[in-house]
């Protein structure tokens, strides 16, 4: 495993500096308050009218405005500067204050009297119907004191938390197992692209290969997000030369492929995102899409697959498939790679010290990285999840205490585990669907719980295997720790004001949803329906979503899995490919796949025979570059957007 050649490529691909710097300053604070007041009104705003936010776009855009400002006062941000910018964007456009404007919508909405749970609705999510708030549409009411308190207090145990078992987890795949992570270097290359400086541009390459991908992004752009946007607005029909999301095979291929959702996207992201990831992992991705189209036919002609019927598409094929089948077979699988991850660390200790991990770094602190200890790291896990729990028991006193228990320190490392192996090896998020609703229904099934307030509750379920990756771009950019730290400490108290301040401005100019904001007036009934409807399986003590986990089917998932390493290890195959079989097998639109696999031969056959090894620093960077051109074109649509449907909208 730690011998693979591919792995060593990928992990050598971006060494991280000697010398860390924590990159916290005024500029910090000013990006904090620019992103606050500035970025996140815009991204509120929009997903209530257009249901998108700014995006990864808003990074870029703060970056690049606060290098040129730099620029014309004869400074330069320095590459952790421009990194916690980056970071800082990130965190902040997230609103939790925004998921206060669906809860007063909920209480009130239609959904929730047809179905008879407006009385359901804890206090604690949002005041009952009888409060004058909703008359004043104000959140500065005393009714609402008790959810804005709960919604503070969760947000800053989170905060805390991400310090925790992720930060203990990126240790263990980072510095002991030293996996890869081969989409780490995207957003770490791609910020120090914009670090350069303009004697290093006329030398350096970053810069030149991150503006060719920006000006392909942008081309890419203007046919797949910025015509259609125009057109719809400007004329009766929207011209849509690239199809969005996907050509839609399915019902052309359901007699010779039946219970196979077909179709091909047309994302030319996705070729870029299959230059950067490790080759290997992305044909196990296409080998487990081809046994998925070989094994539905058979799974369906035996009557597995039995929700399935003809006329489907591919979003309601999916979703039968993943009822019947895919959902216990997803789970056995990460269960399986969980598995195979734990064996060669406990397989370590008994090797020869070649073969061994060096567990001792876990105990080494480098200050110069601003290592926070491994002891304090899981204190903080220890502690937060105890929050979450007691949080839980004093909300909902009636569900089983023992799930807290299960969910923290059960459940979430054995999850969170997967999905940082799999994002160390293959760039791959996983997450095991329907785990939280299966053990809600089940309290109620099995242990006698009534109500709905366990829906609403903070319980700790969470997959601290994502944050490994960032931590990874910070070591890479040269960014210490405790800027990180400094910065979040800074962050969080813009970010709660701003967004308290800007839900109550949004409430005020108009209710919400209405004719102001198009979007949630469209489809936020039927979210709530769909919401609210799996919210009655605990009141009724049963549910179609329990019936769909099948332990069979679960541990089927689990053989292969081990099978497939097993058989790989005898052949001294890429151990790459079997993760990559799971992403396949775990897809949920496969249409992508295919342009993915192009960017991998491309990648491999033509530029790593063209560039040679150079070609794995240029991926990278083109990608962010990829990422950038298309994020300011998406701005530049919404803007349109906004300001064309606002004049449409005046009286004269």
């Amino acid at each position: 495993m730690y011998d693979d050649k591919e792995l060593k490529e990928y992990r050598d691909l971006m060494k991280p500096p000697e010398r860390f710097e924590e990159g916290f300053d005024w500029k910090t604070i000013i990006g904090a308050i620019f992103i606050g007041f500035l970025m996140m009104p815009g991204s509120m705003y929009l997903q209530l009218v257009i249901g998108q936010g700014i995006g990864p776009a808003a990074r870029w855009v703060t970056i690049i405005l606060f290098a040129e400002i730099a620029k014309r006062s004869y400074s330069e941000l320095k590459q952790q500067e421009i990194f916690l910018l980056y970071y800082m964007a990130g965190a902040a456009l997230a609103s939790p204050f925004q998921g206060l404007l669906w809860n007063q919508y909920l209480v009130q909405s239609d959904a929730a009297r047809m179905l008879g749970l407006t009385e359901f609705i804890p206090s604690w999510v949002a005041p009952g119907l009888e409060s004058a708030s909703y008359l004043d549409r104000s959140f500065l009411h005393g009714d609402w004191l008790i959810p804005i308190l709960l919604l503070v207090g969760a947000q800053l145990v989170q905060r805390i938390d991400h310090f925790g078992l992720g930060y203990s987890l990126y240790r263990l795949t980072s510095d002991v197992e030293k996996l890869p992570f081969p989409m780490a270097p995207v957003g770490a290359l791609g910020t120090m692209a914009l670090a350069e400086s303009t004697e290093d541009r006329k030398t350096g390459w970053k810069w030149r290969v991150f503006s060719i991908g920006g000006m392909i992004g942008l081309a890419f752009g203007f046919f797949y997000v910025l015509l259609p946007a125009l057109s719809g607005l400007l004329f009766q029909e929207t011209i849509r030369l690239i199809p969005i999301p996907w050509i839609e095979l399915t019902r052309h291929t359901e007699d010779i492929l039946p219970a196979v959702a077909t179709g091909l996207q047309f994302d030319l992201g996705l070729v870029f995102i299959g230059m950067v990831l490790p080759f290997w992992a992305v044909i196990g991705g296409l080998v487990g899409l081809l046994i998925t189209v070989t094994a539905n036919p058979v799974l369906y002609a035996h009557g597995v697959l039995h929700r399935w019927h003809p006329g489907m598409e591919t979003v309601e094929t999916v979703f039968a498939n993943n009822f019947d089948f895919y959902m216990s077979f997803g789970i056995g699988l990460g269960l399986a790679i969980a598995f195979i991850g734990v064996w060669y660390v406990a397989k370590s200790f008994k090797g020869k010290n070649g073969d061994r991990l060096d567990f001792s770094s876990l105990l080494k602190t480098n200050m110069n990285r601003g290592d926070i200890n491994i002891w304090v790291s899981l204190s903080i896990y220890i502690f937060s999840t105890l929050a979450y729990i007691f949080l839980c028991v004093w909300l909902v006193p009636s569900f089983p205490w023992i799930f807290f228990v299960l969910y923290g320190f059960v459940y979430t490392p054995v999850v969170s585990y997967i999905t940082a192996r799999m994002e160390g090896v293959a760039g791959q998020f996983i997450s095991l669907p329907m785990v939280r609703e299966f053990s809600f229904i089940a309290g109620a099934k099995f242990f006698g719980y009534q109500g709905i307030e366990i829906w609403y509750a903070p319980i700790p379920i969470h997959n601290y295997g994502e944050a490994t990756v960032q931590f990874r771009q910070i070591e890479l950019t040269g960014t210490s720790l405790k800027g990180i730290i400094k910065a979040e400490l800074v962050v969080f108290p813009v970010v709660m004001v701003a967004s308290l301040l800007f839900s109550q401005f949004l409430w005020q100019l108009a209710p919400i949803p209405s004719p102001q904001y198009p979007f949630a007036q469209e489809l936020w009934h039927l979210q709530a329906l769909n919401t609210l409807l799996m919210q009655t399986s605990t009141l009724e003590g049963n549910s179609l979503f329990f019936e769909a986990l099948s332990g069979p089917i679960v541990l089927s998932g689990i053989g292969l899995g081990v099978i497939l390493y097993a058989v790989l290890n005898v052949l001294g195959l890429p151990v790459l490919l079997v993760y990559g079989v799971v992403r396949g097998l775990g897809q949920s639109t496969p249409h992508g796949l295919i342009l993915e696999v192009v960017g991998a031969l491309l990648g491999r056959f033509y530029f790593l025979k063209k560039y040679g090894t150079q070609w794995r620093h240029y991926a990278p960077v083109l990608l962010a570059g990829f990422s950038c051109g298309m994020g300011l074109t998406g701005m530049f649509a919404m803007g349109c957007t906004l300001i064309l449907k606002s004049l449409g909208r005046l009286a004269y």
